[in-house]
């Protein structure tokens, strides 16, 4: 938290994005949760965290378990700033993996209802960059 307060100190125009991206491999799942810290018109810097579960998940339940992890990182989020840090966001959405077009797209009714439901706004593809971009370069074997 030390970090984000850092990059805020200076600018009022900012915004936190939270988003999961996951991979599923053949015996475990890597799940990324990216949090992108952006000063408006100023750039952006992101920090991030990967958990591996040892668990196989089907793509609606891995999807479900993606907005979890951006909730619960949302709320501790909130929990952790200090009044005078959140003066300074004016904006928290959450960003999933999820669009129109593929096998993704019965899920966004649900996914979409599920977060805002927790009170935040959210995004998804092909304005979801915090899970498709970010979230999603930490989740792939490198070779």
């Amino acid at each position: 938290m030390e970090k984000i307060r850092g990059f805020f100190q200076d600018s009022l125009a900012n915004e936190l994005i939270i988003g999961t991206d996951s991979h599923a491999y053949n015996s475990y799942t890597v799940f990324t949760t990216a949090i992108v810290a952006h000063r408006v018109g100023k750039g952006a810097t992101y920090f991030y965290k990967t958990n591996i579960s040892h668990e196989y998940y089907e793509l609606r339940s891995r999807i479900f378990k993606e907005a979890q992890l951006s909730i619960n990182t949302a709320n501790w989020v909130l929990k952790s700033l200090i009044s005078e840090d959140f003066q300074k966001i004016s904006r928290i959405e959450i960003h999933v993996d999820i669009g129109e077009k593929g096998p993704t797209k019965e899920l966004i009714k649900s996914i979409v209802g599920y977060i805002t439901s927790n009170g935040f706004d959210v995004k998804i593809k092909p304005d979801s960059y915090a899970a498709t971009k970010v979230a999603d370069r930490h989740t792939l074997r490198r070779k």
